[in-house]
């Protein structure tokens, strides 16, 4: 008997002890508002997606002089005869949400995110917004790319940095950072 309750004891030790060695740890220093010149991409460039022509029900946005086009629940703008995919800027507001688009609650914020692209219901209108830091997702956007910041790894989406996170045994992502120009 005397035997049995060393064994169990012996594996109660080695499982706490390897449990303990896969447990996530934090990244000490986060970043918050980075300078694009120290943001190193892992693939330098990025494929450009264009076509030469867009649906009748596409919806004109303008802002700031600048003119989007919203179809196939995508952002283009016309250059050189052909419609480039782009994210919409800071501050483009809409009077509706892309289809698919996925509530993230934060705080007190109540987020609408699609494709990595935040809006912030104002008014009769939605704001493309950046979320705060801390705001964690469960998946992240199909354009994501990983990034290296002072030699921390990171995802990159839209100008919004991610951090691999746990969350109740559950991956999930943080934002940990803004990329400026």
């Amino acid at each position: 008997m005397k035997r049995l309750g060393i064994i169990l004891m012996g594996l109660i030790v080695l499982l706490v002890s390897t449990n303990e060695g896969h447990a996530q740890h934090r990244k000490p220093v986060k970043p918050a508002r980075v300078s694009r010149v120290k943001v190193v991409y892992k693939r330098p460039r990025t494929k450009v997606v264009a076509v030469r022509t867009l649906p009748h029900t596409r919806r004109v946005i303008l802002h700031k002089g600048t003119k989007l086009y919203f179809a196939n629940n995508r952002y283009y703008r016309y250059y050189n005869g052909r419609y480039i995919v782009v994210a919409p800027k800071i501050g483009v507001r809409l009077s509706f949400l892309p289809q698919g688009y996925v509530n993230v609650v934060f705080g007190n914020r109540n987020y609408y995110m699609f494709q990595g692209v935040y809006y912030e219901k104002d008014g009769d209108e939605y704001e493309v917004v950046y979320p705060e830091l801390g705001t964690i997702i469960y998946e992240l956007p199909e354009d994501y790319e990983k990034v290296e910041v002072d030699g921390l790894t990171y995802y990159e989406s839209n100008n919004v940095l991610y951090e691999k996170i746990q969350v109740d045994g559950t991956r999930a992502y943080e934002v940990v950072g803004i990329i400026e120009d």
